[in-house]
C-alpha cells in the first residue's frame, strides 16, 4: 500500500534526576556532598533512507518515545545519557509540526538527519550546591522533561521526470516500457491508484521516472485521485505530458493539455514553470497521421517540445529516451 501522509506522536526522553548523597569513606570524615548529575534524555531523530519508499509502517505504529536519562548516584557518579531514538523515513519526507504548521525539516538526501524532539537536560546533584555557608545541601535538581509533539509526515517523491496527463492517456504502459516498473495497465481510467517509480537506463545514464495518477478537471479542489498526488510533481525536474491522440481530432488533445495544466496551476503556479515535453501517445490507432503535424505546430507555437509515440508498440520510444537525456543534461 502506498501511504504518503501520516501523523505521529514523538516524545523525547526525560532527563534523569540529580542525586542527594554524601561521601562517607574511611579516612575522609569530611567528604561532603557527593550527589552525581542525572543523564540527559535521548532525542528523537528522523533519518532519511532510500530503503523505504512509503510511510506505510507508520500506519501500525504512531507513537515513539526515546529513552530517559538515568538518575545520578552517590560518589559523584553521573547518570547515563538516554539513547537517541532513530526513526527511518523515506528520502523526500517533509516533517511538519502539527500545532504550529511549521516545517521542521525536508529530508531530501540519503542519511540526512533531523532532531524533531530534544531530550530533557539532566538535573544537577547536590554536589553543585555546596557553599561556604551551606556545606551539606540536602537537595538536588529534577531532570527536565523531554519535548513532546505531534508531527505530520508528508512524502514527496524525488524523480527526474514526472509523467502527467488525464486518466487513460497511457502513462502506465509508457513507464512499463521505458523502465522495469510494474504498473497496472487496463483500458479504463484510474488503473494507477498511487505513484509508481521506475528507473530508465540509457547507456551509462539512469533516469528516475514517476508515474503520477491521472488528473481530472477539478482535481486541485479534491475531485478524483490526482489531488492526492499533485505534491509528487513538485520535486521533478521535467514533466512528460501525455495526451491521447487515438481519435485523430485536434480539439480533444489541446483541451486535455489545458485541463491538466490548469489543475497544476491551481495547486501551485510554480508547477507551470517546470519544463514540459508533450508526448502524443497511441499513434498506432491513427488512420491518418497527417494531423500530427497540425498538433505539433500548435504545441510548438506555445513553446513546447513535441514527440509522437506508441507506448503499446514501442514506436518512437528511442527518440523519446534520448530527448529526455538531452533535456535533463
Amino acid at each position: 500500500m502506498f501511504v504518503d501522509r501520516v501523523k505521529i506522536h514523538v516524545k523525547a526522553g526525560d532527563g534523569g534526576d540529580g542525586a542527594v548523597a554524601f561521601l562517607r569513606e574511611k579516612y575522609r570524615p569530611f567528604g561532603g556532598p557527593a550527589g552525581g548529575d542525572g543523564g540527559k534524555g535521548g532525542d528523537v531523530v528522523l533519518v532519511a533512507t532510500s530503503r523505504k519508499h512509503t510511510l506505510y509502517d507508520f500506519k501500525f505504529q504512531a507513537h515513539f518515545k526515546a529513552q530517559r536519562g538515568e538518575h545520578g548516584r552517590g560518589k559523584h557518579q553521573h547518570g547515563k545519557k538516554g539513547e537517541d531514538l532513530l526513526i527511518e523515513v523515506p528520502v523526500g519526507t517533509v516533517v511538519i509540526e502539527e500545532q504550529t504548521g511549521q516545517v521542521l525539516c525536508d529530508l531530501t538526501q540519503e542519511g540526512q538527519r533531523c532532531v524533531v524532539a530534544r531530550g530533557g537536560r539532566g538535573g544537577r546533584g547536590n554536589a553543585h550546591f555546596a557553599t561556604p555557608t551551606n556545606q551539606t545541601p540536602r537537595y538536588a535538581e529534577k531532570g527536565e522533561e523531554g519535548e513532546e509533539k505531534w508531527l505530520l509526515l508528508e512524502l514527496k517523491l524525488i524523480a527526474d521526470v514526472g509523467l502527467i496527463g488525464l486518466p487513460n492517456a497511457g502513462k502506465s504502459t509508457l513507464i512499463s516500457k521505458l523502465t522495469r516498473a510494474k504498473s497496472k495497465v487496463a483500458d479504463y481510467p484510474f488503473t494507477t491508484l498511487s505513484p509508481v517509480l521506475g528507473v530508465m537506463q540509457v547507456e551509462d545514464r539512469q533516469v528516475v521516472l514517476a508515474d503520477i495518477p491521472g488528473l481530472i478537471e477539478g482535481a486541485s479542489q479534491g475531485k478524483g485521485l490526482g489531488h492526492e498526488f499533485l505534491r509528487h510533481i513538485e520535486r521533478t525536474r521535467l514533466l512528460l505530458h501525455l495526451i491521447d491522440v487515438s481519435e485523430g481530432r485536434l480539439e480533444e488533445p489541446l483541451r486535455a493539455f489545458q485541463v491538466v495544466n490548469k489543475e497544476m496551476e491551481s495547486y501551485s503556479p510554480e508547477l507551470l514553470r517546470k519544463p514540459q515535453i508533450v508526448v502524443a501517445n497511441k499513434i498506432d490507432q491513427l488512420r491518418e497521421r497527417e494531423y500530427l503535424q497540425e498538433l505539433r505546430t500548435e504545441f510548438e507555437k506555445r513553446g513546447y517540445a513535441f514527440l509522437a509515440v506508441s507506448a503499446l508498440t514501442g514506436e518512437g520510444l528511442d527518440a523519446l529516451k534520448y530527448s529526455l537525456i538531452r533535456r535533463l543534461e
